[in-house]
């Protein structure tokens, strides 16, 4: 059995010319900073889902706009891939945004601040049991009440 399908193997260098050629040739200037974090390709070799992020702004509006950029370019694209890769028929470019970046910095910063939480109530717990009473029942220690 073989390691790596061709399909696997066709997706790798598309998104390594990809990621090249969107970054050099495309003269566009809406198109933000563009990353190429992953490349699909069919079975038959006719598509190519090509998965994009933006680095620095991830608004809604902006992303529609930077796909629409890309979307208009896929048939440079696929010229100048089938220029730089031996192919019989070049994939047709289908560009989709890839939230997992942001949405991995949303659950970091989540995981952050519950654990920042965490560590505040047991910082006052010890603050308040040095003072000798317990904040959740109002009782008192029996030296103070003396």
């Amino acid at each position: 059995m073989r390691e790596f399908k061709r399909t696997d193997r066709v997706a790798e260098q598309l998104q390594k010319e990809l990621a090249v050629l969107i970054q050099r040739e495309v003269k566009d200037p809406r198109l933000g900073m563009v990353t190429v974090s992953g490349v699909e390709v069919s079975r038959d070799l006719g598509y190519a889902d090509v998965h994009v992020t933006l680095l620095g702004d991830d608004a809604p509006e902006r992303i529609k706009e930077n796909l629409k950029v890309l979307k208009q370019a896929s048939g440079f694209l696929r010229s100048q891939i089938a220029r730089r890769i031996k192919l019989r028929h070049v994939p047709e470019l289908r560009f989709h945004y890839d939230e997992s970046v942001v949405r991995g910095q949303r659950l970091s910063s989540l995981i952050d601040e519950a654990v920042a939480s965490d560590r505040l109530p047991q910082g006052e717990a010890a603050d308040d049991d040095a003072s000798g009473g317990d904040p959740l029942d109002g009782s008192v220690d029996r030296d103070e009440r003396d």
